[in-house]
């Protein structure tokens, strides 16, 4: 299995990779090593809102520049094991390819609002107590 470069340097329709890349990515083939369904979770910081609603956990690995790499990404649909694809990588750092890189984390925006709205009201609170005396 080799590495090729596509026409352009980027992937084709449909594929992403990040917008600011001013290197050209190489195109391997990935296999599927696992896929499981993932429930949609709920948090009490994200006031009950799931960041991913329910998808299955695609887990694959892939070859490139004579090392083995395993990743996985979030999918629709159901992906069986064995089952290959085409995957773009970036040359200049192969751990970061099309299906992960620029990918958004995985807990919501809500959740980091939580987190900061928790150390305010914090922070406040023990000004008041500590603040009077």
């Amino acid at each position: 299995m080799g590495t090729r470069m596509s026409f352009n340097g980027r992937p084709t329709k449909g594929a992403k990779t990040p917008a600011n890349t001013a290197h050209r990515w190489m195109e391997t083939e990935a296999t599927v090593t696992g896929c499981r369904y993932e429930f949609a979770r709920m948090n009490t910081l994200t006031f009950g809102i799931a960041a991913n609603n329910n998808q299955f956990l695609v887990a694959f690995n892939y070859y490139a520049h004579g090392k083995s790499y395993n990743d996985e990404f979030a999918s629709r649909a159901a992906m069986d094991k064995g089952e290959t694809f085409r995957l773009f990588y970036n040359p200049m750092e192969p751990r970061e390819n099309s299906t992960s890189a620029g990918a958004s984390s995985r807990r919501s925006p809500l959740f980091a609002l939580g987190v900061a709205g928790s150390v305010v009201l914090t922070l406040l609170y023990l000004g008041m107590i500590y603040g009077c005396s």
